[in-house]
């Protein structure tokens, strides 16, 4: 860990930005520890579907392709400023490069029909710095087959979706960090 932080350091930082604008959320217990089953579903990319083109618009106006971070695994996720789950899990998501190497792993944060202005605002007030890019009409979200929120598409480092997640996760649980340090195991 950089500067000596823990995982569980950086999500309370994280978290604790976020205390001015939104409650901040609980920091999940994991399904082993409540006895319940995680509030998620991880399923394999269908290996009869291709991983759908990603050109999208960033807040700052440029376009961005998935082909951009090739070489580099990419957590793909799809969210919206109306989604408490969504919300509640990116500060743990927004921390995932640092933790496992900012040169390896990235997380794109495609929002869901909402407005740059809206996006930003929750960001500024959030404390979020995450990359986000933008689905003014959902286009993306269809051609990626997302029908919940959040998901989250897991790609590997030659740009094929791997796994898909959805609902809300715990990113610095070792079952979450284990998916992507998989994926950067394989070339």
């Amino acid at each position: 860990m950089k500067n000596g932080l823990t995982r569980r350091g950086l999500l309370g930082a994280s978290l604790g930005l976020m205390a001015g604008a939104l409650p901040a959320p609980a920091l999940p217990a994991t399904a082993a520890a409540t006895g319940k089953s995680p509030g998620y579903q991880l399923s394999d990319w269908p290996a009869q579907r291709p991983t759908p083109a990603l050109e999208a618009q960033n807040l700052q106006g440029e376009r961005v392709r998935l082909a951009d971070f090739k070489g580099r695994v990419v957590l793909l996720n799809f969210w919206a400023t109306w989604c408490p789950p969504c919300r509640a899990e990116m500060p743990t998501l927004q921390a995932v490069p640092e933790w496992l190497g900012e040169d390896k792993v990235v997380v794109l944060a495609l929002n869901y029909r909402e407005s740059g202005r809206t996006a930003r605002r929750f960001l500024a007030a959030s404390g979020l710095t995450l990359p986000v890019l933008l689905d003014p009409m959902g286009e993306i979200t269809q051609a990626w087959g997302v029908r919940a929120f959040p998901t989250t598409v897991l790609i590997d480092a030659n740009g094929r979706a791997r796994q898909v997640v959805q609902g809300e996760v715990d990113w610095s649980s070792p079952t979450a960090l284990g998916w992507v340090e998989r994926l950067l195991t394989q070339r």
